[in-house]
Formats: structure tokens, sequence, C-alpha cells
């Protein structure tokens, strides 16, 4: 086990390089680049103050732009200082906010953390135990009303409910019990620890709902078929002979088996905060790192980006070890060489 995880966390060296290479080059072939946007800006000043445009800079500075920029310099000279940078963890500095990379990355890391680790527990903690009582209760009143429930959970887009929730829930047009937007009140200094608390989590109420419905409506519908599946086989049959009763069986037997194709989904907790979130973001006004990542791509601002790619990246191989671990917990049958 050990000598598979040592192997699993090297292989992730050169695979990080690659993503990382194949990246910084897209990155330097795409127009509209800091450096054209440096331009534009210089040229959209002197249009406002009624000067020509098209004299506003001479070739002088652009290339003295370039060379702050450090587009001067060929394309693998300038990605071997990057990746040497980037070992430091110092992806540079942002175009946009004139800060270090890694200081804007960090800055919206922890609200996207919150989203991702609590919508994980809060999915698999409820999904697991529903699900299973969906299975041992098939074609049911309770399997039917709660199926609908779950389906309309499944096809609706967070986005979308969320619209819905802050129309009827926020502003008082219906209700007025949550915030329309952001992730603390204005006075948020001035309450206690336990009012700071409970002020965050009212705010994150909705957007917390509108992140998770997805996958816990697809978690919940997982984990009951692969549990009907695991009832249908022989050695349920031989429990219920042995004088088991049929929910003793599908606790002591079906139930761990029917996990392993949950563990599948487990890894993507290292992801979720990454993927997903940017339009419940842009509705609930929330600067987390779906919104950071779109605006720096709309910018330009490739040292965010390529930060965000390599950081996202190294997350997601993170999470495909974690359910290989998984499988192992789950299936002690399972051997990792």
């Amino acid at each position: 086990m050990q000598a598979y995880i040592l192997r699993r966390l090297l292989l992730m060296v050169p695979t990080l390089f690659g993503i990382s290479l194949v990246c910084f080059l897209l990155t330097q072939f795409i127009p509209g680049g800091p450096v054209e946007e440096m331009i534009v800006r210089i040229q959209h000043a002197s249009s406002e103050k009624g000067r020509d445009a098209s004299k506003a800079i001479t070739p002088e500075e652009i290339e003295n732009i370039r060379h702050y920029y450090g587009f001067d310099r060929p394309i693998h000279i300038r990605y071997l200082h990057w990746m040497g940078k980037v070992l430091r963890l110092d992806f540079g500095r942002s175009y946009t906010y004139g800060e270090p990379a890694w200081d804007v990355i960090k800055s919206k890391f922890p609200i996207s953390l919150f989203f991702g680790v609590t919508s994980f527990i809060l999915s698999y903690s409820i999904c697991i135990p529903l699900g299973l009582l969906k299975a041992l209760k098939n074609r049911s009143g309770f399997d039917t009303a709660s199926s609908i429930i779950i389906f309309a959970g499944y096809v609706i887009p967070g986005f979308a409910l969320g619209v819905l929730l802050l129309t009827f829930f926020a502003g008082g047009k219906y209700f007025d019990w949550f915030p329309l937007s952001g992730i603390v009140s204005d006075d948020w200094e001035s309450y206690s620890f336990l009012g700071k608390v409970g002020d965050f989590l009212w705010h994150m109420a909705l957007p917390l709902l509108c992140y998770m419905v997805s996958e816990f409506a697809f978690l919940t519908l997982l984990m009951k078929n692969a549990l009907l599946e695991e009832m249908s086989k022989d050695y349920m049959r031989t429990a219920l002979l042995q004088g088991m009763t049929f929910r003793q069986a599908a606790w002591k037997h079906a139930l761990r088996n029917a996990l392993i194709p949950l563990a599948t989904r487990a890894g993507e907790i290292f992801t979720l905060m990454f993927a997903g979130a940017l339009l419940i973001e842009k509705v609930f006004d929330i600067d987390g790192m779906g919104l950071l990542a779109y605006n720096s791509i709309e910018n330009r601002d490739y040292n965010v980006v390529l930060g965000i790619i390599l950081i996202s990246s190294f997350l997601a191989m993170l999470g495909r070890l974690f359910s290989d671990l998984l499988y192992v917990w789950v299936d002690p049958r399972i051997r990792l060489r």
C-alpha cells in the first residue's frame, strides 16, 4: 500500500510538468495578452483626452512593455523562469490585481473550500441512508414521493434554483428570510463569535443548497440503484436462508458492496471547489474560485489562470488517489499494487 501511494505521488510530478507546459504554451499564443491589454488601455486613455490613439504609444514604449512582462525573451526561457518560480510557490504577479497571483488565489480559496467540503459531507451523510431507505422501500409511496423531489433537484441547474430561492425567500418580494448576496453582513465585525458563525451560515444556506442539490440527487439515486443490484445477488439469498431478515442482510452485506460506486465520486471533494460554482457565485454575489477563474480568463490574467490550473490539476490527482484508497477500505478484497 505504501509503495503504491508513493508511486502515485511520484507520477504526479511529470504529469504536473506536462500540464504546466501545455497550458503555458497555450497562454503564450492566445491573442489579447497582457501586452495588448496595456496598449489598449493607453490608447483608450489617450482617445479620452482627445489625442490620436494611433500615436499614443511608440514602438520603443511597446518594447518596454514587452520587457516589463517578460515577453521579449524566447518562450522556452520564459517557461523555465516561470517554472522555477512555481517550484517556490510563486506564480508571478496578477496583471489584473497587481498582487502576487498566489495571494489572489489564496484569498478566494477559503470560501470555495467551505462549499466543497460542506457539500461533500452533507451529501454523503444524507444520500447514503436515504438511498438505503429508498431501496428497502422500493416502489412504495415514500420512494415515489422522494423520487419526484430528487429528480426535480437533479434536472434543475444550481444557478436557476438560486434565482428561484432569491425570488421567493430573499429581498422581501415574498419572504425576507435570507440575505440577497454576500457571505456576511456589513456589521459582521461587531458580532460575537457565535453571532459571526450564525451570520455566516445564514448567508451560506441558500448558495450551499444550490451548490449540492445536483450532486446530492445523483448520489442518492446511485446509492439506491447500487443497493438494489446487490440485493438481487445470490449471497443475499444465502443470507436470508441463514435466518437473517431482509433489512439485516442489507445492512450487513449489501450496503458495503453498494458503497463501491460512491467511492468513485468521493474523490471529487478535491475538485468541487473549482468546478460548477461560477454561475452560483454570480447569482449570490460570492467572490470565490469559480468567479476568479472566469474573470482571470476574460482579462487574460495568465499567471492567475495558470496557478488555478496547476492547483486544480494537483487536487484532481489527489482526488483519484483518495478514491482508490476508499476502494480498499470499502472492499478489502481489492489490492493496490
